[in-house]
């Protein structure tokens, strides 16, 4: 019997799952709504809609956490409650994962241990870097270029990659994400309006408000809390504050783009500065953020279309051509060998 493959992006506040014998892509919030703190409430869309408006018997949680798992049976429960959904659970199907590069094996072993050691009964497991399923996904040819800047914007991380010849140079996980951004307009509001409002409502201001500055300025009225008053109302907030709140996030990304490519070797770099960098990840879509950085850096910046979904799209490209299937591996071959002793490299470089 024909045993399916699933491919899996695990991100921070979405999970996207590609299922080969349906040939499709879905995707979910990767989001749990837990009761009274034991009793699972909702999961996926569901939960999320709970957010910031759950009763207090009903903590509203992430599985994910800066790119990786954080908390592990509640992140086994949600894909497992995701797999069903389809009908009979998939037991003994093959599992190819997108995982960070730098991250712990510790770390890297869990997306392992997520579908390994659990009712699903995975055939095999194996691994890819996302940043190589996100150059796959968007069609560029891993192992004829000779250098590619992938820069992956997601929920709570930016992950900074360099690839060449179908393998990653270095790479660079840094904790600022959209997360961050939405953090910093929340207290920039509360700072100058003395205003409180939820992290749903500043992710709405950034993406009306986008990176760059316009020619016309406008204000957007928001609910939340006077604080003065300690009653709800509404406040007009400017584009300006907004942008302001996230120069200092979005500049911490930009010194490290450019301290990478101090760091590549120069036959890489060179093809770089040549072809530039590539957006990825759901933050990528933000207004103006390709403009910015290439003000910033001076390199060309391109942006996919949809760049939310270049890593599965990869996954489900490593799934299907065989060409590609040797970009994944498993925790005992060969491969992830020599990917431990790039990482034990690279720690002993940082060391110095």
């Amino acid at each position: 019997m024909f045993r399916n493959i699933y491919g899996l992006d695990l991100g921070t506040y979405e999970i996207k799952i590609y299922d080969k014998r349906r040939d499709r892509i879905r995707s979910a919030k990767n989001v749990i709504a837990i009761r009274d703190e034991k009793d699972i409430f909702a999961v996926g869309n569901a939960a999320y809609a709970m957010y910031e408006k759950a009763p207090e018997n009903i903590q509203v949680v992430f599985p994910m956490h800066h790119g990786v798992i954080a908390r592990f049976h509640e992140m086994q429960y949600l894909l497992c409650a995701l797999l069903k959904r389809e009908g009979r659970y998939p037991n003994g199907a093959e599992y190819v994962i997108a995982a960070p590069t730098d991250v712990t094996e510790v770390e890297k072993k869990a997306f392992y241990d997520l579908v390994h050691h659990s009712a699903a009964r995975a055939k095999t497991v194996r691994i890819v870097d996302r940043a190589i399923a996100d150059a796959v996904g968007m069609g560029l040819d891993v192992f004829s270029a000779k250098g590619v800047f992938v820069v992956n914007f997601g929920g709570e991380t930016t992950e900074l990659s360099v690839l060449s010849g179908g393998k990653t140079v270095l790479s660079r996980l840094l904790p600022v994400g959209g997360a961050a951004l939405d953090e910093a307009i929340v207290a920039s509001v509360r700072h100058n309006k003395e205003f409180l409002i939820g992290r749903i409502t500043a992710e709405q201001l950034r993406w009306q408000c986008g990176i760059l500055k316009n020619t016309n300025r406008r204000k957007l009225t928001v609910a939340g809390r006077d604080l003065a008053m300690g009653v709800p109302g509404a406040r007009q907030i400017s584009d300006g504050l907004v942008r302001a709140a996230m120069k200092d996030s979005l500049s911490e990304i930009v010194r490290a783009i450019q301290s990478m490519i101090e760091r590549t070797p120069p036959d890489v770099r060179s093809e770089i500065l040549k072809s530039g960098i590539y957006l990825t990840g759901g933050l990528a879509r933000s207004h103006g953020l390709p403009a910015y950085l290439r003000q910033s850096t001076g390199l060309l910046v391109t942006a996919h279309k949809n760049p939310e979904l270049c890593a599965v799209k990869g996954l489900r490209t490593i799934i299907s051509d065989k060409h590609y299937r040797n970009l994944a591996y498993e925790m005992s071959d060969e491969d992830y060998r020599w990917l431990r002793q790039y990482e034990e490299k690279k720690s002993k470089i940082q060391v110095k």
